[in-house]
């Protein structure tokens, strides 16, 4: 199968990048995103986010004529599926409202022999149910539910594993773990990803691929909420816990990870909640390791009000409204624009309904406040510096390690400025 026109679904911090990377081996994209503001970014050659060398991509990309967004789908021989899937309610139930608006999307222009991937994160089964919400649009053509490998439409999960701020070159060099349906759905993700992947395509089913991308995640929760969970034993125990853990970690066979305000982003902090709502019963492990982190903002806010009522303490003469608080850092991890589920956002938010003085807030990778925060100032490190009293550290950003406050009080969520 030669693959000359792809269309990618979604173009936020996966699907615009793949989207480049196809677009530069000279295929054509045709990238499809609900944002029109998105849309007429990236046709002016620009990048509506960040992500290093992205933007040098998507201006040669388009400037060649090799990638074009646009609202509506177009017809193509290959359609990538990277659109949002969070929760839905209070009880961290996935919401597949998005993948499925994506499939309704694009089943008017499928035809026979094109292939559909599925790049969202998703509970296991979502490959599936996008698959039959196809069918269900288009009973003219055959899937492989119903068709096994004779089947007009090919079908895949093949989730991305990649690192914001080294997209594009994990994008390419990384392993790639290609779920399809049935065997012939599987080859021909394989040819589609192998026009950029240098990495090995290994092979496997639709729902084992889910589960691949869910327990990674799950993996790398588990181990930071051990490291979450040590840092507040040893704040009760009073022992500096980024210490500790430098001596454990010169153990061969220990490799202990680095604490901090909880965890945030699309992946992490989502993907353990769809092992636990589809097996609560056997899932105690990776529901422990989210409750501890999810409660680490709450163990922060803590700290936070008692450096308050220190600085109130040692300067009676002030009231908590006098008292300018900043927050360092509102991305969900360092040197990048992305706030989704940021435990910094949170912290943040909670501090700005809390404190009855100003709270100042330090992003220097985003020029505006989202509109939650509408209303709130945005400084620069060095003006935060002067006017803040205390001041809170939740993101390890590049800028905060060359320098930090010489006045007030400082609660350090990441050990950098100890």
């Amino acid at each position: 199968m030669i693959f000359r026109r792809v269309s990618v679904i979604g173009l936020g911090y996966i699907g615009l990048p793949t989207a480049a990377v196809f677009a530069s081996r000279k295929i054509q994209v045709i990238g499809v995103d609900v944002n029109q503001k998105a849309v007429d970014t990236i046709n002016q050659g620009k990048i509506h986010i960040v992500e290093p060398d992205l933007d040098i991509v998507v201006h040669a990309a388009v400037t060649q004529g090799y990638l074009n967004a646009t609202i509506m789908p177009e017809a193509a021989d290959a359609f990538i599926v990277a659109v949002p899937t969070p929760f839905k309610g209070d009880n961290h139930e996935s919401d597949l409202s998005y993948i499925q608006a994506a499939s309704n999307a694009i089943a008017p222009v499928l035809a026979k022999g094109n292939l559909v991937i599925l790049e969202s994160t998703s509970p296991v089964g979502a490959t599936e149910q996008m698959a039959a919400w196809l069918a269900e649009a288009r009973p003219d053509l055959t899937f492989p539910q119903s068709h096994g490998e004779n089947s007009d439409i090919r079908v895949a999960h093949c989730p991305e594993r990649v690192l914001p701020g080294h997209v594009m070159r994990e994008l390419i060099e990384n392993d790639r773990v290609i779920g399809g349906m049935t065997a012939k759905c599987s080859d021909y993700a394989v040819n589609l990803y192998k026009t950029f992947v240098q990495g090995e395509c290994v092979i496997t089913n639709a729902r084992t691929a889910e589960m691949a991308k869910l327990t990674e995640n799950s993996f790398r929760d588990v181990n930071i909420a051990f490291a979450n969970e040590l840092s507040m034993i040893c704040d009760k125990l009073d022992i500096n816990v980024w210490e500790l853990i430098k001596l454990a970690n010169r153990h061969p066979r220990v490799n202990i990870l680095q604490p901090g305000p909880g965890v945030g982003g699309h992946c992490i902090a989502v993907d353990p909640w769809f092992i636990v709502s589809k097996t609560p019963e056997r899932a105690q492990l990776i529901r422990t390791a989210r409750e501890v982190n999810d409660s680490k903002p709450e163990w922060v806010i803590d700290k936070v009000k008692l450096a308050l009522a220190d600085f109130l303490q040692a300067n009676p003469n002030k009231t908590a409204k006098d008292v300018t608080i900043a927050c360092y850092g509102l991305a969900f991890k360092p040197d990048i624009d992305d706030l989704r589920e940021s435990p910094a956002m949170s912290i943040a938010q909670q501090l700005i309904a809390l404190h009855t003085g100003p709270v100042v807030l330090v992003e220097p990778n985003i020029d505006s406040l989202p509109a939650k925060l509408t209303g709130q100032t945005l400084l620069n490190a060095q003006q935060a510096f002067a006017e803040a009293d205390v001041h809170i550290l939740l993101v390890d950003h590049k800028v905060f390690r060359s320098e930090k406050p010489s006045q007030g009080i400082v609660v350090d969520t990441k050990g950098i400025w100890l």
